[in-house]
């Protein structure tokens, strides 16, 4: 994958095989106190205790990040690219914000050097939160993906993404027709999809910024190339729905929008699904289409509460995500947090082995990249995070009352943001920031 020198990462190792209910569900994950991870050209080698991996590790490089934790790297599936500097912008509900401050701000990215600008820096603060794939809207401006793409490709970081598909709804300055969306799409999905790391997203916004005939053509690339991923929005807020009910009279329901243009997979990916109807939980189930909670955006805007566990129970897999920049932080530890509270609210529980089960092998599950990354398993990428649950003064002092491994997750989640990220590696080579890489 990539031709770096072999390391030995040493720490304490945690990684997930499948969801646990909690730390007495053993069979759920691994946990080694004095663990190791071979990298052999950016991929996982072998995981393992140190006094053993130490032996066959020949001439590799031994980092020693004891006692931290060592992870796979957190991945993030829905946040918007060009929304970084909009972030923190006070705004009432969902609709008003998108027009005061996010159509404004991606009118800038109709110029090249400002694509590439932002990139770097959105690249920098995924990295140094510990997030190493993530799933972003780009612009409508194919410019925007192109800076996205290329900058993901510099890092060798495993991402997905698209240009997003707005023919109407939207500034004149950030609307593109149903043909040429359909044709700069597929431009770019002939140009990034699967070539090294990069997956392509077809991205109609959602259904208040799509013609009929937009989403015709959305529906056609979909059927062209069904391995590419779908990203849009779903039912994140009543007047946003009540809106789709007068743009298409015939649909059942908002899904059914989606549904009538054939966008509806598994490899679908559905932002918020805050106020589904029976019917439209029955067709997610039936698809396997994926919604993406997004916890904090949902409090900033308002929204509502995301059902997990009501979806959970029709057998939908759930995946979480920022939603930068109506999310409020870049940080899948602050998701979890707040995540937990909305959970709490409807009488819901989340265990922290679950909550970092559901940011690493859990979203890797979502995005049918469990082979690939989300893990440590042997021959997964090398994709890793080193935490510190004694980065702040609060940590430390909090943590000299943990006894087990769910209270130090848990302080984590609590407690924790990029201050507790130590050192982030991409296919095997360090890129946290300010750290040079090797």
């Amino acid at each position: 994958m990539t031709d770096t020198p072999r390391k030995l990462l040493r720490g304490r190792v945690l990684s997930f095989h499948s969801e646990p209910r909690d730390e007495s569900d053993r069979d759920a994950f691994d946990y080694i106190e004095d663990g190791a991870i071979l990298i052999s050209d950016g991929l996982i080698e072998a995981a393992g205790p140190y006094a053993q991996l130490s032996a066959i590790a020949g001439d590799a490089e031994i980092v020693d990040h004891r006692p931290c934790l060592l992870m796979p790297g957190f991945i993030d599936t829905h946040l918007h690219f060009p929304q970084v500097q909009v972030i923190a912008s006070w705004g009432a509900q969902l609709l008003d914000w998108l027009n005061d401050y996010t159509f404004p701000e991606e009118a800038r990215f109709s110029d090249q050097d400002h694509c590439t600008e932002m990139a770097s820096a959105f690249y920098d603060l995924l990295i140094g939160h510990g997030t190493t794939t993530a799933v972003a809207y780009c612009s409508v401006h194919p410019a925007s993906a192109e800076a996205y793409f290329t900058e993901a490709a510099r890092r060798n970081m495993r991402m997905i993404g698209g240009k997003v598909m707005m023919d109407r709804n939207a500034p004149e300055n950030l609307r593109d027709t149903a043909r040429d969306s359909y044709e700069d799409s597929k431009a770019l999905i002939d140009r990034w999809h699967g070539k090294g790391r990069a997956h392509y997203a077809i991205s109609p916004r959602f259904a208040i910024t799509s013609t009929p005939e937009q989403l015709e053509m959305a529906g056609a690339l979909v059927a062209e190339h069904p391995d590419c991923y779908v990203q849009t929005h779903l039912s994140e807020n009543h007047d946003e729905i009540a809106f789709v009910g007068e743009l298409f009279p015939d649909a059942p329901d908002y899904l059914g929008v989606y549904e009538k243009y054939g966008l509806l997979h598994d490899k679908m990916l559905l932002g918020h699904c805050v106020h589904l109807k029976p019917r439209e939980i029955d067709v997610l189930a039936e698809t396997g289409a994926k919604p993406v909670f997004c916890p904090t955006s949902n409090l900033f805007l308002g929204s509502g509460l995301f059902d997990d566990a009501g979806l959970r129970k029709k057998g939908i897999t759930n995946a979480i995500a920022t939603d930068i920049g109506g999310g409020t932080s870049y940080s899948m530890l602050r998701t979890l947090d707040e995540g937990y509270k909305i959970l709490q609210l409807q009488n819901q529980k989340l265990h922290p082995m679950r909550a970092f089960h559901w940011i690493t092998r859990g979203n890797a599950v979502a995005l049918g990249l469990a082979d690939k990354i989300g893990t440590l398993a042997p021959g997964s990428e090398a994709d890793i995070v080193v935490l510190d649950a004694h980065a702040t003064p609060a940590m430390a002092l909090r943590m000299q009352r943990a006894e087990t491994l769910s209270e130090e997750l848990f302080i984590l989640q609590n407690l924790g943001d990029d201050r507790a990220i130590t050192q982030v590696y991409v296919a095997g080579v360090s890129m946290k920031a300010g750290t040079q890489a090797t």
